[in-house]
């Protein structure tokens, strides 16, 4: 009984009171209604309205507000208008089922591709967005065409040509990331591989150089390169600031530099970008050192988006 006291703990203590609070909003915001006591309803109401007023004014800080009350991914993404739509960038959602190139063997892998690809069809029939994720043997690339409209051939594994020619069979778009120790040139080799065994689909994804001990660098002049052999080009500007091994069984990063090497690479007149963001990449489970804070995700696209109209705007001169 509450006896006169004002407030309605609900019979919970502080933490858990508001765990399920933060559960309740998250719940009504997806589906729109919940069934509950009425004495949670009240208290929901309190605790959810000022979170839907802040959504109406999209900015930063307020997504970092709401994000910081639900800590759900999804029903954030359904308080805000997608960013791509509002930016009008052609979108495509990124996950991995399995991290099987891990540099230690207490490292996070994932959940396997069952739950993986199950997870990537949520995703894919919550937000109708195209989905790409990666392949590691022949056997999962049927199964993984038929969830995601992309399937991604890892660096390491680009020349395996089993892999290679199982991915080509299941006649999905393909993205090759350029191997580390692969020169732009021999991604030739590459597209004559999987085009000889059916399918000219391709992308290709720069990802930087190996450059001596634990260190990656972006030759610029590999992006004319490549768009020379004709396909599409797409830079991974999060993983060409890896530092490999760095933190010594984990990959180091250089976050700082993410938006001047985006624009680097958008100044080429590429066909995208490659990029991970995370709410709280410090305690991200991969890439983290890498990865931009979610809260900064529309000024960056922004900027990049910008500089990507002016680079296209511009008449392309043949010099010889």
């Amino acid at each position: 009984m509450r006896h006169g006291k004002k407030f309605n703990h609900l019979g919970r203590q502080t933490a858990h009171r508001k765990a399920m609070l933060a559960n309740m909003a998250c719940s009504l915001i997806e589906h729109k209604r919940i069934n509950t006591t009425v004495a949670k309803a009240k208290a929901l109401r309190v605790f959810v309205e000022p979170l839907i007023t802040k959504s109406k004014a999209d900015t930063t800080h307020n997504r970092r507000v709401v994000f910081s009350y639900l800590r759900d991914k999804f029903a954030v993404t359904e308080l805000f208008k997608e960013i791509s739509v509002k930016l009008e960038i052609n979108y495509i959602f990124k996950g991995s089922f399995d991290k099987a190139n891990r540099s230690s063997i207490e490292s996070f892998r994932g959940p396997g591709i069952d739950e993986g690809l199950r997870i990537l069809q949520e995703v894919s029939d919550t937000f109708d967005v195209a989905t790409i994720t990666d392949i590691h043997e022949p056997n999962q690339a049927m199964p993984v065409s038929e969830v995601c409209e992309i399937v991604q051939i890892p660096a390491f594994l680009a020349r395996q040509t089993d892999l290679v020619a199982a991915a080509a069979s299941t006649k999905s778009i393909l993205q090759f990331k350029k191997p580390q120790f692969l020169s732009a040139p021999e991604m030739k080799n590459i597209i004559q591989k999987c085009e000889s065994a059916g399918n000219s689909k391709i992308t290709l994804c720069e990802r930087g150089n190996s450059f001596g001990y634990n260190n990656l660098i972006v030759d610029t002049l590999n992006f004319q390169i490549l768009k020379n052999l004709n396909k599409p080009v797409i830079f991974d500007v999060t993983h060409s600031l890896q530092l490999p091994g760095g933190l010594g069984n984990a990959a180091g990063g250089r976050r700082e530099y993410l938006l001047s090497l985006a624009k680097a690479g958008i100044s080429q007149g590429i066909a995208g970008l490659f990029l991970e963001a995370h709410p709280d990449p410090n305690n991200a489970k991969c890439d983290g050192p890498c990865a931009l804070r979610l809260d900064m995700l529309e000024p960056f696209l922004k900027q990049v988006k910008d500089l990507d109209m002016f680079i296209k705007e511009q008449d392309n001169l043949h010099i010889s």
